[in-house]
């Protein structure tokens, strides 16, 4: 192998790397301690508010507070509790976390961000892979029964 050949390679290799650690942000790859900037759990109704039922669709979003795309992710979660709120359950998990590792061997996760959708009785019948517009995941969660 010539040597031009194998400089090649080498900044093939570091031109691979450096984009991994651009696109997991601040480069700081094993952070656990850092927080996303909006909640993105839903509280479960208190057992004194009756009228509220059981979520008709729950939207997990498995990704890391570290990954760009998941960062963009963030607000049209937040929106679609809003907008639903009652009717839709949205869930993050940071496969950063243990927990969140082991979320991601369960939903089976290759990249992230993934989108899972459950319908009401716990059932996937969706799932994307990647940074999916809000209009997109109103769309699916239509098509999970919300009105």
């Amino acid at each position: 192998m010539c040597v031009r050949s194998k400089l090649m390679k080498g900044l093939a290799v570091v031109a691979v790397l450096t984009l991994i650690f651009l696109a997991l942000g601040d480069g700081t790859v094993f952070a656990q301690d850092k927080k996303p900037a909006a909640t993105t759990t839903k509280k479960e109704p208190a057992a004194s508010k009756p009228s509220v039922s059981k979520p008709r669709v729950t939207f997990v979003e498995i990704g890391s507070v570290n990954c760009i795309p998941c960062r963009a992710m963030q607000p049209i979660m937040k929106a679609v509790e809003e907008e639903y709120k009652g009717q839709v359950k949205v869930v993050f998990h940071d496969v950063w976390t243990p927990q969140g590792k082991e979320d991601a061997m369960k939903y089976n996760i290759r990249v992230i961000p993934t989108q899972v959708f459950l319908d009401k009785d716990g059932n996937e019948y969706f799932r994307h892979e990647g940074y999916f517009p809000k209009e997109g995941v109103v769309d699916i969660l239509k098509k999970g029964g919300l009105k």
